[in-house]
């Protein structure tokens, strides 16, 4: 399967808090579902302006409530999946901030796998990854 590593708290949003695009430089064909990965580094400098980019959307609002802190973030592994359905160059999305936007949707939080990341898509094979999370997988397929 497919897998984009997505750096913190970005990938928690697009799994958690309705982040409904996820912004690149470069297109993509690829449509149907992925993994997403949160990739293993993250910095002050990420965290704080992500947050202050979400405000105005209910991600912080969820984020208090899971108790998400940046030393409690899964990092590292394969934590949802979602459904890629589109490649643009604009979106009326408060997510929008790229030159391409993969429209994402259906995000279904899985069981934290530790996973190694890549740069651009990645495959992950599902007979690798544990039983519950392939169950998981199993029912959105």
């Amino acid at each position: 399967m497919l897998a984009l590593s997505v750096r913190q708290p970005w990938a928690w949003m697009i799994i958690h808090a309705d982040k409904d695009v996820e912004n690149r430089d470069w297109p993509t064909k690829v449509r149907g579902r992925i993994l997403i990965h949160a990739a293993k580094t993250m910095t002050v400098e990420e965290w704080r302006p992500a947050w202050n980019f979400s405000q105005g959307t209910d991600a912080p609002a969820k984020a208090n409530l899971a108790g998400l802190t940046r030393e409690n973030i899964q990092r590292g592994g394969v934590i949802g999946s979602v459904e890629i359905y589109a490649c643009v160059t604009h979106s009326p999305s408060h997510w929008f901030m790229g030159k391409y936007g993969f429209l994402l949707r259906d995000p279904r939080p899985l069981p934290f796998t530790p996973w190694p990341g890549r740069l651009g898509f990645f495959d992950v094979p599902v007979e690798g990854l544990p039983a519950e999370t392939r169950r998981a997988l199993l029912e959105v397929s």
